[in-house]
């Protein structure tokens, strides 16, 4: 549909660098939001268009004139990808939720309760152990698999690896990459994965990799993402995030020798969306074998309403690089921020997909398509866009590889093909409204409980640095008046070397401003990414 076309060409709907579904009881912190409006797709266009208000009635007015045709021809649900189901003898485990659900304990009351909290009977994980030498992409242990949701036909595909310091007691860390509709084998492979894909298909080690003192998982979802897959499709952060919990609890119960280290979640980009909800929903369950500790959202899109008001002054040289541009085009984007604000405070007062696209719509091409059609890397304005659609030639390089027969043998992929990124699901999240969703009421419970880091590489302009610091500072939590007073210190590698950045804390809720990385931190800034996590993982930053 060319109406999400236009919105991906100006939006961050590129930013990865990203049937109606049943979801779980949701946890208490998700129950003030109208989860209902999300969960359905755009039917009955006309008669849902009568209750809107004018502003964002015009914007879809807008829309359909611009692309008749096409908008009465939507299909908002993406096609499920071709696949081939593997034989059970193929896997060396297959971990039954159900077996899990059935195990029954006596808690100190004398009352029987369920050992592990969650709906977990429809869900298999299945293992694979895969063989280092075959691939050469680290030489630690490493498992691959899928998550099943057996009654949905979904199926996420993940891969692990093992630290490569101690993995007895080194942290676990998820990692996820945005879009939404984005692979987080593009994180393995161009960032912060064992190794590199080069342009000559080979993989390249990678001594700064996250797996360096930590152990790490990435996962292909929501699912019809990379190597995932599904008959149905997934098209809203609360729908995407519902396998996560189950996924990992699998996991852990197989390998229960990983349970006990610290667990974190970390991601980019669509991540501002995905974490907050993942992690909300592992922290409701009293009864758990996952032991979360922190997250890390690394320039995410989180609060839109504070955050794309710093569009303008990112790409108009306020940011700490030259300004990308004219004066013109400056002052044409501080007239239509007004228009956007009123349609995203709509969108966080209604939560209704009918108010959310049209700020989605609207505030993407007026605060980031100027930006785009100068042909400068939305993910770095210190460079241009590359021919890739997203800028980089890797991704290219990265899909060739994982398309390689032989690599998806060795983890046991099930999909015809692999695709760095899905737009179709990108498309989907965008017209279901979830954009502009308001997750950052969601941070202030998870800060009640544990530590978050949000840190931005200070080039990127599609989530740019200050936004993300002006929304953490204007987030409201009970340690809001002491983080805005927190002083920015230093941020030196090791803690007392070379500066690479700025970081303030307070309470639970850290900042970190990194120099000179662009979207993706750990791509333009390794060592200075990989510094960061092993302090953040160590406990230096918390309270």
């Amino acid at each position: 549909m060319k109406v999400a076309a236009s919105a991906l060409l100006a939006g961050a709907a590129s930013a990865a660098v990203a049937p109606q579904q049943q979801v779980f009881k949701l946890p208490e912190q998700l129950k003030h939001l109208n989860t209902e409006s999300w969960m359905k797709p755009l039917q009955n266009l006309e008669e849902s268009l009568k209750s809107l208000t004018g502003e964002a009635r015009r914007v879809w007015d807008e829309v359909a004139l611009m692309f008749p045709e096409q908008f009465n021809q939507a299909s908002f649900l993406s096609m499920p990808k071709p696949h081939t189901r593997r034989e059970d003898s193929e896997w060396d485990h297959i971990v039954k939720g159900a077996d899990i659900q059935s195990v029954w304990v006596e808690n100190a009351q004398g009352d029987k309760e369920r050992e592990i909290d969650g709906k977990l009977e429809n869900f298999d994980l299945r293992v694979k152990k895969v063989d280092p030498s075959v691939l050469g992409v680290d030489k630690v242990k490493q498992y691959s698999g899928y998550l099943d949701d057996n009654e949905e036909d979904k199926h996420l595909f993940y891969w692990f690896f093992e630290s490569r310091n101690d993995p007895e007691n080194d942290p676990v860390v998820l990692w996820l990459n945005g879009g939404p509709g984005c692979s987080s084998l593009m994180g393995l492979f161009m960032e912060l994965g064992p190794s590199s894909v080069q342009k000559d298909g080979k993989v390249k080690f990678n001594d700064f990799s996250w797996n360096a003192n930590a152990s790490v998982i990435f996962i292909d979802q929501p699912v019809n993402v990379g190597y995932s897959y599904s008959s149905g499709s997934v098209s809203n952060t609360v729908a995407a995030g519902k396998d996560i919990y189950a996924l990992l609890t699998l996991f852990f119960k197989q390998f229960p020798e990983y349970s006990h280290q610290s667990f974190h979640i970390s991601g980019e980009s669509y991540a501002g969306h995905y974490i907050p909800v993942f992690a909300s929903e592992i922290l409701s369950h009293k009864k758990r074998n996952i032991n979360l500790q922190s997250i890390l959202i690394g320039n995410g899109l989180t609060d839109g309403l504070t955050q794309y008001e710093y569009y303008r002054p990112m790409a108009c040289g306020e940011g700490g690089w030259p300004a990308v541009l004219d004066e013109s085009q400056c002052q044409s984007m501080d007239n239509a921020y007004p228009r956007c604000a009123s349609l995203i405070e709509n969108c966080y007062n209604s939560e209704s997909v009918w108010s959310c696209v049209p700020a989605s719509i609207y505030c993407n091409n007026a605060m980031i398509g100027p930006y785009q059609r100068t042909g400068q890397n939305v993910y770095d304005v210190r460079r241009p866009c590359g021919d890739n659609d997203l800028c980089y030639d890797e991704i290219d390089w990265i899909s060739s590889y994982l398309n390689k027969k032989e690599v998806m043998k060795a983890v046991g992929a099930e999909v015809n093909s692999y695709d760095s990124c899905n737009f179709n699901i990108n498309r989907d999240f965008l017209l279901q409204g979830d954009w502009m969703k308001p997750y950052h009421r969601l941070v202030p419970g998870i800060l009640e409980q544990i530590p978050v880091l949000i840190y931005a590489g200070d080039a990127d302009y599609i989530c740019n640095w200050l936004g993300n610091k002006a929304w953490t500072e204007a987030l409201e939590w009970p340690g809001q008046k002491d983080y805005v007073k927190a002083e920015f210190k230093d941020l030196k590698l090791g803690g007392d070397g070379k500066k690479t950045g700025q970081v303030k804390s307070s309470g639970n809720f850290t900042f970190m401003r990194l120099h000179a990385g662009g979207h993706m931190v750990p791509y333009d800034q390794p060592e200075s990414s990989a510094d960061m996590l092993s302090r953040w993982l160590s406990g230096e930053f918390w309270a």
